[in-house]
């Protein structure tokens, strides 16, 4: 496995319910996401606090409240799959616009059983393109799977207790 880290800052919108733990993946665990199967908590973050945003309200409804969370991150490995080099990741599998049909119909969708193989072999998260709407051609998200220890929400007062 390569030797990739991701140092730096991350962001999530989360849903208000989940404010008091934005580290548990709670939600992503009971829903499913593009790339975790229902069962599997994930934290989908961005580098940036408007790709945060954008990705919170993807399901064409009005836009809903969110809680803006910032993290710092040393995490290990994690694929950028972004990367023309790199062959984990199709990027037809990861741009599937029928994910959601994909889950229901088969129980998983191929970028969820991609991020299953991912997880199997260790990585820690996987970058990928942010498929918002909106959003500059060049946005990206980190998907993690894995966190503990790896990630800490950056709230010196204490507003999320």
């Amino acid at each position: 496995m390569p030797d990739r880290r991701f140092t730096g800052t991350l962001f999530r919108a989360l849903n208000p319910l989940w404010m008091k733990e934005p580290l548990s993946g709670e939600g992503a665990r009971r829903h499913g996401g593009r790339f975790n199967r229902k069962g599997t908590p994930a934290l989908y973050t961005s580098p940036t606090p408007e790709g945060a945003i954008a990705e919170a309200n993807q399901a064409g409804r009005p836009f809903e409240p969110v809680t803006l969370v910032a993290y710092a991150a040393d995490l290990f490995p994690v694929l950028d799959a972004t990367d023309p080099h790199q062959a984990e990741a199709d990027p037809k599998i990861l741009a599937a616009d029928d994910w959601r049909l994909q889950m229901h119909d088969k129980g998983a969708s191929e970028g969820q059983r991609l991020a299953e193989r991912l997880i199997a072999t260790g990585w820690a998260g996987m970058i990928v393109p942010s498929f918002a709407r909106g959003v500059a051609p060049r946005a990206r998200n980190l998907v993690l799977w894995r966190w503990q220890g790896a990630l800490r929400v950056i709230d010196s007062e204490g507003r999320l207790k």
